[in-house]
């Protein structure tokens, strides 16, 4: 899988396979950053918390465009190793903070710093974006303007609404994937 744009276009990030794991594919990510960007998002202002980051391949797309920093949350060993492979590849591991840890969990949590943009793809049919993203709210992870992006199965049954202080920007099917992308008011 290559990065698309920024700094680090063209560059491979190396993923790992196994059940549940699916990368972001080139197009979905390429709708996806140009619907943020059209949406006011500015790469080079922006703190970036990945959940289930898998590949990290949405948190390593946001570094090559400027992202000051990214939190890689994901509970896999052997994921989050590959994940440090790629940051020292690209040359960026003093913006990568890699985490081996529940993302539903790790949410629930107190942050250090709050976000700007927060990456949810967690693995299909577990219904976990629910609890994480009132985990989010509930421990007020999100800076004022933030926005909440979620990678979920096509027909993925939530109430979009339903969660305080969010505000529905979008919910489009790409194939098979859903992306949902909420505001932080």
């Amino acid at each position: 899988m290559k990065i698309i744009a920024g700094a680090l276009k063209g560059r491979t990030l190396k993923t790992v396979s196994g059940p549940g794991y699916r990368p972001a594919m080139g197009k979905v990510r390429e709708s996806l950053f140009s619907l943020l960007e059209a949406r006011g998002v500015v790469w080079q202002e922006c703190i970036i918390l990945d959940l289930f980051a898998g590949s990290g391949s949405l948190a390593f797309e946001a570094i090559s465009r400027g992202a000051n920093k990214a939190y890689f949350i994901e509970k896999d060993a052997n994921a989050a190793k590959c994940i440090a492979k790629n940051a020292e590849t690209l040359g960026i591991t003093e913006q990568c903070h890699i985490i081996t840890e529940d993302a539903v969990k790790y949410a629930g949590k107190r942050p250090t710093e709050q976000v700007s943009v927060v990456f949810i793809d967690p693995p299909y049919a577990e219904n976990l974006l629910p609890q994480t993203l009132k985990n989010l709210i509930r421990r007020e992870w999100l800076e004022s303007g933030a926005f909440v992006v979620a990678e979920v199965e096509k027909h993925l049954k939530i109430n979009t609404e339903n969660f305080e202080g969010l505000t529905l920007e979008l919910d489009r099917n790409y194939g098979s994937t859903r992306i949902i992308i909420w505001y932080q008011e």
